[in-house]
């Protein structure tokens, strides 16, 4: 009889495991244009986004970095130990798929007050007595509606999500890597452009006062002159002090001491050189790259899982239990044998009266779902932000950086000629002042729009989620 009714409910449990109450995981719709509005960026083009983009700025040592900040960074490594955390998440999910099987021993001294016949009558009398027991009990819950695998389809979904917030992690390093170091090279062409100029002005100081000295020149030329020179001199500690920080952050973010990297790189050494022509790809193609767009999006589906597991809790339960062992009151009787007990059967519980908690934990998991899922949006749309603005300020940069060499060709021109008619007598002393005050503007703000246009590219590089495809991680 028994095994007449396994044999009528096995195909239908078989039927009923591939049941999972809940919602289907379904990518979320997100919309986006073929091509990047607006005209085509200045020095872009629609091929393929570089991975190592690092390498397209051809400096050894920003390429160092790079490598030591992957293996060294911090942020990284606490990314990696989030992902083991949740693969040892989902291990502890995959577990409720399959029996739980638990080993027991007991040995006990037991007393007991039992009734027996003393001369002719019932009397109570104590009787002690060993107790040695030992078996196997085991269960398996039949996941019939699913709850057990919708908390496991959470899981890998989490899994998933971990693995992309470490490679947003390791985006936003590489993107930090690059805009520290152009940075620094920045403080140090514009430190050498000072100096230059300081030293210019040093000797146009001292042919005024020799001019003066033979009364050629007068004191309110000296002061000008002096006073010139001492303004261009207070730039010089803010410089340094630039310079200072960006070796602090680089330590850092190569997970060393902030002064660690002092000797390597104070030497001056020039801004990263800009491609002649940068690939950005299609802008429909962003959200593949994006990892923090696939995070969002297994986040959803995670939620979604979640969602499943909730309700499958409204669902009865079937379990499968069963022990066996042995018992006796010597322990040498503990054999194989006769003596052994074993149960068995299988267990249905339903939940007839919660307190609303069931629904209420449904509501929750709805109301989480719905939050991931703008966020989601907010994070597409936030991605797209950003790369455009990329993309505008490297392009208009480049027209910035034209004007202002042009500027400082006219500016040294301007010195050039109004010094030489100063020692002929034919103009005041204010005119070469302002042409020299002039040239050191135009030459710091081209030095500073070198480095600019160097974080701009980089800037462009990150928003593009280019440098995880191609570095390999544990």
């Amino acid at each position: 009889m028994t095994r007449r009714v396994l044999a009528v409910l096995s195909p239908a449990l078989l039927f009923l495991s591939g049941c999972a109450v809940g919602p289907r995981y379904k990518r979320p719709a997100a919309p986006v244009a073929q091509q990047w509005s607006g005209e085509q960026a200045r020095g872009t083009s629609t091929g393929e986004p570089v991975e190592q983009w690092w390498l397209s700025f051809n400096d050894p040592e920003f390429r160092s970095l790079i490598e030591r900040a992957v293996k060294a960074n911090l942020d990284l490594k606490l990314a990696t130990a989030r992902i083991a955390e949740a693969r040892a998440v989902r291990g502890i999910a995959k577990s409720g798929l399959f029996p739980t099987v638990e080993a027991s021993a007991s040995a006990t001294r037991n007393r007991q007050r039992v009734i027996a016949p003393a001369n002719g009558a019932a009397a109570i009398v104590p009787v002690e007595f060993n107790n040695f027991q030992g078996g196997f009990d085991a269960s398996w819950e039949l996941d019939v509606f699913g709850r057990v695998r919708r908390g496991l389809q959470a899981a890998n979904a989490d899994v998933a999500a971990a693995r992309e917030a470490r490679r947003d992690v390791l985006v936003a390093v590489l993107g930090e890597v690059g805009r520290t170091y152009a940075e620094l090279r920045g403080f140090q062409f514009r430190l050498d452009i000072a100096q230059k100029n300081i030293a210019t002005q040093q000797d146009t100081l001292d042919l005024t006062k020799s001019r003066a000295t033979a009364g050629l020149a007068t004191e309110l030329d000296v002061a000008r002159a002096a006073a010139q020179l001492e303004t261009t001199r207070s730039v010089v500690p803010s410089l340094q002090s630039g310079i200072e920080i960006s070796i602090h952050r680089l330590s850092v973010l190569l997970g060393q001491e902030p002064s660690a990297l002092r000797a390597e790189v104070s030497p001056t050494a020039p801004v990263p050189m800009i491609p002649p022509e940068v690939p950005v790809g299609l802008r429909s193609e962003l959200l593949e790259r994006r990892p923090d767009v696939r995070q969002a999006e297994a986040q959803i589906a995670a939620a979604t899982a979640r969602v499943g597991e909730a309700k499958a809790e409204w669902f009865p339960r079937f379990t499968l239990f069963g022990s066996a062992g042995r018992q006796a009151s010597q322990l040498h009787e503990i054999t194989l044998g006769m003596g052994n007990f074993f149960s068995a059967g299988p267990a249905v519980s339903l939940p007839i009266f919660t307190g609303a908690r069931i629904r209420s934990n449904i509501r929750v998991q709805d109301a989480r779902l719905q939050q991931v899922v703008i966020g989601y949006r907010s994070t597409v749309l936030s991605a797209l932000e950003e790369t455009e603005n990329a993309l505008v300020n490297y392009s208009e940069e480049q027209s910035r950086r034209e004007r202002l060499e042009n500027a400082v060709k006219s500016n040294e021109e301007a010195v050039r000629l109004s010094s030489e008619l100063y020692k002929a007598g034919l103009t005041d002393f204010l005119s070469v002042l302002d042409a020299q005050r002039e040239l050191y503007a135009n030459e710091d703000l081209l030095a500073q729009s070198r480095a600019a246009q160097a974080v701009n590219l980089i800037a462009l590089y990150k928003a593009l989620g280019g440098g995880w495809q191609s570095v390999a991680l544990p």
